[in-house]
């Protein structure tokens, strides 16, 4: 496997953060049942998922998983951009983290995995908010920031408010059941400080806020959906 730049993405294990909230969406023990990770940068949720008994496969752009991917994931390599590669069999759960903004027809591969969820399967994502405030105050002070991550990635070719996902997921054939908010990553923020007192009350208090008013405050919607007819 060809040796993958750096990548700018990392586990967030803060209990507040669209990782913890993401695997806490799944029920705690695997006990065999089949996930999608579809974009699983350098698997550290399928690993994560593995070690709980899931059979995990994931997919990530060629070559651009890095040297020591998980032994416990099933790796396949694709352009997300033109759908899923081939697969065999039917999967209990999808998890799309932090990938459907980045993609040019988000839509397509939304319908594409809901063809292969089993019977009563379920896709769990995290989806960044375009109507945040930080985002909000930057677009009415005339910016628009090029950042290597958070929510003005400058990978990101869509950027959506919490009525635009619902729209995307009802265009591909899902109603969304359940919906969870995470608070800003400070942690990521402020590396040096991260995990310190000032840092968990900061997070905790922007984990509140995210509860209180989703649609202003909520980092990242976290969101489980369910084929609106079985597959």
């Amino acid at each position: 496997m060809a040796t993958a730049a750096a990548s700018p993405y990392q586990l967030k294990d803060s209990p507040y953060s669209s990782h913890s909230l993401l695997l806490a969406s799944l029920p705690p023990s695997g006990d065999g049942r089949r996930v999608l990770d579809v974009g699983c940068a350098s698997g550290y949720l399928g690993a994560i998922l593995a070690s709980r008994g899931y059979r995990v496969t994931g997919i990530e752009s060629p070559g651009a998983a890095c040297a020591g991917f998980p032994e416990s994931i099933e790796l396949l390599e694709a352009d997300l951009d033109l759908g899923l590669p081939p697969l065999t069999g039917c999967f209990d759960f999808a998890i799309c983290a932090d990938v459907l903004e980045h993609l040019r027809r988000p839509a397509l591969l939304l319908r594409e995995i809901r063809a292969v969820l089993a019977t009563g399967g379920r896709l769990a994502a995290s989806l960044p908010n375009s109507g945040h405030a930080y985002f909000r105050w930057n677009v009415l002070t005339g910016r628009f920031p090029a950042d290597d991550r958070g929510l003005f990635d400058r990978t990101h070719l869509h950027f959506y408010t919490w009525r635009g996902w619902l729209d995307l997921f009802h265009s591909a054939g899902f109603r969304i059941e359940t919906l969870r908010s995470s608070g800003v990553p400070i942690g990521l923020a402020l590396p040096k400080w991260e995990g310190s007192a000032p840092v968990r009350t900061l997070e905790r208090m922007s984990y509140e806020s995210a509860r209180w008013w989703k649609k202003m405050f909520a980092y990242q919607f976290i969101v489980t959906a369910a084929p609106e007819i079985e597959p």
